[in-house]
């Protein structure tokens, strides 16, 4: 055997090891992945508790925590729209441990309404899959007179600047349902945003604001008690949920807003864990009792598989960066 002086023997060593360590970071995400949950997910929900978001969520991570044999937590990170939890996602180790519930604000509408987001939902995050749709519904505080979406534009026009429409957020589908369709009508009114959809409509239902654009998830139970009126539906044609409530479009042609929520996780999350969520999901959708539930609050279950679900958000962002501009909103 030749002999090698320590000087060479010392290089080998050094390219050894690092060969090894090469192997070994291959190896890595390989291992995760295979193992993959071994612990605890955590579902970050990018809005107020209480919020139709969170509803959808815990009623989803109930079925994944079965299927995947680990504890789905779902923690609600407010603020700025949504921004606040996706940028947490963002900040979170690729791994599948910590994930977030996107909706159409944090992964399509802000990425042209806010001027300084510090995530790019189309590089910074990937989506796992689509979890439903659903259309908006128009409320009224029930002690205006207004009962049809006829009577709002009416009214609006008459007392310009008067109504206050409130929503879950600025940038969420609830804020940017009614920019849209002011801008369809030729009406001004004075939005305010709050903290989620729950203080929003609490605050319809006190006078504290006038109407709202939000989700039948959460309106529905108010609307049936009364303590909201429902006017119209934002969907392409009238909800089976409010069957008596015609869809905006039947007053004003070509107004359609239909909002999403869906799973994303940061990005460089290896793709085996990236499909394997998305297999939970599909599974925990196709549950009858979960799917009756949603589809009795006018949410419509979807499940894609990642490549459906990224190509839909990239449409998706491509239209509201249209309508953002066009509209001229613009937050700091």
């Amino acid at each position: 055997m030749p002999f090698r002086s320590p000087a060479g023997l010392s290089g080998l060593m050094r390219r050894l090891s690092c060969a090894g360590a090469l192997a070994a970071c291959i190896a890595a995400p390989s291992f995760a992945a295979d193992h993959f949950p071994d612990q605890p997910i955590h579902f970050i929900v990018p809005a107020a508790a209480g919020g139709p978001t969170e509803i959808v969520t815990r009623l989803l991570a109930v079925n994944m925590a079965k299927d995947l044999g680990t504890n789905v937590l779902v923690e609600a990170k407010p603020g700025a729209g949504g921004n606040i939890g996706a940028e947490y996602v963002v900040r979170s180790k690729p791994d599948g441990y910590t994930i977030l519930m996107g909706t159409i604000g944090t992964n399509a509408i802000n990425q042209t309404l806010y001027k300084n987001l510090h995530y790019k939902a189309l590089t910074d995050l990937v989506p796992v899959s689509q979890v439903v749709s659903y259309p908006l519904v128009v409320v009224v505080n029930p002690k205006l007179p207004i009962k049809t979406i006829g009577d709002l534009i009416a009214y609006a026009k008459a007392h310009p600047g008067k109504l206050n429409r409130a929503s879950g957020g600025t940038g969420t589908s609830m804020h940017m349902s009614g920019v849209l369709f002011n801008k369809m009508v030729g009406i001004n009114t004075v939005h305010i945003p709050y903290k989620g959809s729950l203080p929003a409509l609490t605050d319809v239902i006190g006078g504290q604001a006038d109407y709202a654009f939000d989700s039948m998830v959460l309106a529905l139970p108010m609307i049936k008690s009364g303590k909201l009126r429902a006017i119209a539906v934002t969907g392409p044609e009238r909800s089976a949920a409010l069957p008596d409530v015609p869809a905006i479009k039947e007053t004003v042609p070509g107004y359609v807003m239909t909002s999403w929520i869906g799973v994303f996780a940061p990005a460089g999350t290896p793709s085996p864990i990236v499909h394997r969520l998305s297999q939970s999901i599909h599974k925990a959708l196709a549950d009858p009792e979960i799917k009756q539930r949603l589809m009795s609050q006018a949410a419509q279950p979807v499940g894609s598989t990642p490549e459906e679900f990224s190509k839909f958000v990239h449409d998706e962002t491509s239209r509201w960066t249209t309508v953002v501009k066009e509209s001229g909103a613009s937050v700091q």
